[in-house]
């Protein structure tokens, strides 16, 4: 799963993700206007109130296949999904679906027993620990017609370079973390409080150099993004990088306990819909559905939602047998909008996820999907799962694709962290400093393309709730045709921080960024079309 290390990365290596942070104004800067408002966002607050009020919605389930949810925030309250033919905790399948108390979802990477998967391996882990037994001391020339051995040495490759890499910078981010620990304890005694901003760290006036020089290093940190949390995590992560992604002699699928390259059944796992890890998902689904307007944290940009939570992504990479079973189950129970805020550069059974994409598709359901964070071109490189077959065919008419966009229009329009593509990419969405909710009725500030694709995600569920005449099809036509063009260079995300510029226009399909408001417009005109 790409998610907040490779954001990290590029903060500690560019520096600011954008210009404000949220720690002042606009929390929910992403439901604002750019031309009311001055910030990018969806113009979701423009809609509810200029074009939407008075309307009566449907509601639309929208599944959130993710780490697993903290259904329990106070900030999720009557927006999760019950299944209303399960009687909860009766260890029965009520509604013969295969699934015992599914009430608010299902957990494919657990077991009967409520035993869960939290790390896993990375892909390319998995890859080179199948693949080297076989070609690690194979004759080049014998096996050179082979169709594995490209792919070994591919993974080989990336494999250990990765590894030398993660193990060559946890020492360094060791000490720095210690420094950062130093001053903060300084600064945390010197000022009597826990929490501190750049203000409270400028405004500091002591004879004490160790204040001081404590004071301007974390400020100098903070003006980058980059606090106590966020080097604990940049550690955290390195050291799960070193003992699980890239751990050949680590594999967790025993807790499953299945074969996972062979999909005989769907039915499998448990009901446990948070998991041991439920941050990134409880931000996803904020972001899609938090109650709006009850002077809790950020506003969702849907209302009129059931968030149906489905877990497969672990700390680590999904595995396609756990994914397509989580989209199948979606699309079973009655999901007609389905957010996927993960991807990974690899699918050895990519045919599983193919074939429920085709059943998705015969359902009329939306798949939004996350870009990736590794400021790369996805029409160069793979992220999995795509909406390609074998023939590189279009499986599924109503498949969007979301980078992530900043808060002001200019060249840092294009988060630096978010991956882009011509023809598969198809729309940005804001994905950097985004508020947003965590476990335990928490709140927190988040970016990444995992966070822009549930904005669009309740883009498409608010059209789904006000125009259910339109097909999936049709609204992915819209979401793209109404996306805010920027026609101006931008800077090219890089992941080396080189820069180049390019047309905004060039960088996705649509060439802009999701409007719920445009969408609304040119939704009614659409609607009114077929009515004739």
């Amino acid at each position: 799963m790409k998610k907040f290390f490779f954001i990290i990365v590029s903060v500690l290596l560019f520096g600011n993700l954008s210009a404000q942070k949220n720690e002042n104004k606009l929390l929910d800067w992403y439901n604002k206007d750019l031309k009311s408002d001055k910030v990018y966002g969806v113009s979701s607050e423009k809609a509810y109130t200029k074009l939407l009020k008075g309307k009566t919605p449907q509601t639309v389930i929208v599944a959130v296949i993710d780490g697993g949810t903290d259904i329990s925030h106070e900030d999720l309250q009557g927006v999760i999904w019950t299944n209303p033919r399960e009687i909860p905790g009766n260890g029965i399948d009520d509604d013969h679906n295969g699934y015992v108390d599914d009430v608010h979802g299902w957990n494919f990477i657990g077991n009967a027993k409520g035993e869960d998967v939290n790390q896993d391996n990375l892909e390319m882990t998995r890859l080179f620990r199948k693949l080297d037994p076989k070609f690690a001391k194979a004759d080049p020339e014998l096996v050179a017609n082979d169709p594995d051995y490209k792919l070994y040495k591919e993974v080989k490759a990336k494999f250990h370079n990765k590894l030398k890499e993660a193990k060559g910078q946890y020492p360094q981010i060791q000490e720095m973390s210690k420094k950062m620990h130093a001053a903060d304890s300084v600064v945390v005694k010197f000022l009597g409080k826990k929490e501190y901003t750049k203000d409270d760290l400028s405004n500091i006036k002591s004879d004490d150099k160790e204040v001081l020089s404590s004071a301007a290093y974390l400020k100098n940190w903070l003006e980058r993004g980059v606090g106590v949390n966020e080097i604990n995590e940049y550690l955290k992560e390195l050291d799960n990088q070193i003992n699980f992604q890239y751990n050949v002699d680590f594999d967790p699928r025993n807790i499953v306990g299945d074969n996972y390259e062979v999909n005989s059944s769907p039915y499998y796992g448990n009901n446990d819909v948070a998991g041991p890890s439920p941050s990134h998902g409880t931000f996803v689904a904020g972001n899609i559905g938090a109650v709006r307007n009850n002077g809790k944290g950020a506003n969702g940009v849907a209302d009129h939602i059931q968030l149906m939570i489905i877990r497969v992504v672990p700390d680590g990479d999904e595995r396609d047998k756990d994914v397509a079973n989580g989209i199948l189950y979606a699309v079973n129970n009655g999901a007609k909008v389905i957010n996927m805020s993960f991807g990974k550069s690899y699918s050895p059974q990519k045919r599983f996820v193919d074939s429920v994409l085709r059943i998705a598709d015969a359902h009329d359901v939306v798949l939004v999907h996350a870009a990736g964070n590794d400021s790369e071109d996805n029409d160069v490189v793979g992220n999995y799962p795509e909406n390609r077959d074998a023939n590189n065919q279009i499986i599924c008419k109503g498949w969007i694709t979301v980078g992530a966009s900043s808060m002001e229009k200019g060249a840092d329009l294009p988060a630096p962290f978010s991956n882009y593509g011509k023809q598969n990419v198809d729309v940005f969405a804001p994905g950097v400093d985004l508020w947003g909710l965590k476990p335990n009725n928490g709140y927190e500030s988040a970016s990444g393309t995992s966070m822009a694709s549930p904005i669009t995600a309740g883009v498409v569920a608010v059209l789904r709730e006000y125009f259910p005449e339109l097909n999936a099809a049709e609204i992915r036509d819209i979401i793209i045709k109404s996306a805010s063009k920027y026609k101006k260079d931008v800077n090219v995300p890089n992941p080396m921080g080189q820069k180049s510029t390019k047309s905004f226009t060039e960088l996705s399909v649509s060439g802009g960024v999701v409007n719920l408001y445009n969408a609304v417009k040119m939704a009614e005109k659409v609607v009114k079309e077929k009515k004739k």
